[in-house]
């Protein structure tokens, strides 16, 4: 299988005003990509377009919720053909189940789990209709094993997970030679998860924000399946052979669901 080459290629990244979203767009124009930001944070998409035209690079932004179906639409329409797009925008709430509000479940939801769609469906037929794409997907390690505190956040990137997994089953069984890239890491230092701590950072280390976002870029040129981050990190679906009762104790020593017991966060779109 040849390699994806990004130069010249026109990458969508949502959620692309800040963090990991910001730089996976600079480092994306670095390569010769145009890239296309998507933020709720017009302002904030706005100075990561003009921060890549400074450097040289090729940019434009598009102030849109992905929540909003139509919104969605429009912008994809305003945007022009898309060559990758990265569902990258996200948000965590942190809290108890019995804490968590209403409004702020369906808000994750909204945005974690049914925004992949929205955007999805947008860009996908245009990428049917060329032959060539890729589907990428931030998703999280918390999609592979449940936490504390996170009972919508990981429930929602569970989904994710699972999207993309029926997604890459989908267009292989079409034949539509479209790559579909889900990517989980553990905690990334955006600020999202401001607090959260690893009682094992040798292992499950605070990601740094700018190696993921090359990662993420390398595993899509490589036409990669899956990337999960950091290493140990692929351990996970090996232990999910375990017995429910071992995994769990596993889990526990691990120090798993006490990673979000320091938790402040920061409200807003993971980027």
């Amino acid at each position: 299988m040849t390699r994806r080459n990004l130069n010249g290629s026109r990458v969508l990244v949502t959620g692309g005003g800040s963090g990991i979203g910001r730089q996976m767009g600079v480092q994306a124009a670095e390569r010769g990509a145009h890239v296309i930001i998507w933020d709720r944070d017009g302002k904030a998409g706005d100075r990561v377009r003009d921060e890549i035209r400074k450097a040289g690079g090729s940019a434009e932004s598009h102030t849109v919720d992905i929540t909003d179906v139509a919104g969605v639409n429009a912008a994809a329409k305003a945007s022009g053909a898309v060559d990758v797009v990265i569902n990258n925008a996200g948000i965590v709430a942190g809290k108890h189940l019995l804490d968590s509000t209403e409004d702020s479940i369906r808000r994750t939801y909204e945005v974690n789990a049914l925004g992949l769609y929205w955007v999805t469906r947008a860009v996908l037929p245009g990428m049917i209709e060329r032959g060539d794409g890729s589907v990428v997907t931030i998703a999280s390690a918390a999609g592979l094993l449940g936490v504390a505190q996170q009972t919508d956040y990981s429930a929602t990137k569970f989904a994710a997970v699972g999207f993309m997994e029926s997604l890459r089953a989908e267009m292989r069984a079409l034949g539509h030679p479209i790559d579909v890239l889900t990517v989980c890491p553990f905690f990334i230092d955006t600020g999202m998860f401001e607090g959260a701590q690893t009682k094992f950072p040798l292992l499950l280390p605070v990601l740094k924000e700018g190696p993921v976002a090359n990662e993420v870029l390398n595993a899509i040129e490589r036409r990669k399946p899956t990337l999960l981050l950091p290493p140990f990190a692929r351990v996970l679906p090996l232990a999910r052979l375990l017995p429910v009762r071992i995994f769990d104790r596993l889990a526990d020593f691990l120090g798993v669901n006490q990673t979000m017991d320091h938790f402040v966060g920061r409200a807003g779109t993971k980027g």
